[in-house]
């Protein structure tokens, strides 16, 4: 007779791989490749795991094998995003998922790239001819900021490929409940 535990209570990994229909080795690999996942490990190296880590353990999951994600891009958006946000896809709240996207939004700054000045930097030096870049731009003046670096996506547009991306999860949801 098994007791059911209280939702705070630390979990083994024999019943968090149950809950998400998982072999336990899948999770130890994912412990590898996820440093986010920080099990508690006891005498004999039992590990135990937290509700925070057994929501984590969901919102990878959820990204892996049902929206497609690669283990480098589940990485790239703990890394960009954070926890709370992954853990915020899982359960699909799309409001938690916004405002995260937001705070993080705000404390990122464009990085400061130092380069020659043979390097193209900032303004085009040449005149744009609107054939392909340009788009009619007739001077230098008129021509687009160049970014050069990891940076090289503006804040506008980070802000609007994320919002595009809240909307194609929240359009994956509600096809998953048709489904």
């Amino acid at each position: 007779m098994q007791l059911d535990k209280s939702p705070d209570a630390f979990r083994t990994i024999s019943e968090v791989a149950d809950d998400l229909d998982l072999p336990q080795h899948v999770l130890r690999f994912w412990e590898t490749r996820f440093p986010q996942i920080k099990p508690l490990k006891r005498g004999g190296g039992r590990r135990y795991y937290r509700p925070d880590d057994v929501e984590l353990l969901k919102g990878i999951r959820h990204l892996l094998y049902d929206q497609g994600y690669t283990i480098k891009g589940v990485q790239k958006l703990l890394k960009s995003n954070g926890n709370k946000f992954v853990m915020a896809v899982a359960t699909g709240d799309v409001a938690t998922m916004e405002a995260l996207v937001a705070a993080n939004a705000a404390k990122v700054e464009e990085p400061k790239v130092n380069l020659d000045e043979d390097q193209v930097v900032g303004r085009a030096k040449a005149r744009v001819s609107g054939r392909f870049f340009g788009f009619g731009s007739a001077t230098s003046e008129d021509a687009p900021e160049i970014s050069v670096g990891k940076g090289s996506i503006a804040k506008e547009d980070r802000a609007l490929l994320q919002e595009a991306l809240f909307d194609l999860l929240e359009c994956k949801r509600l096809l998953d409940q048709v489904r």
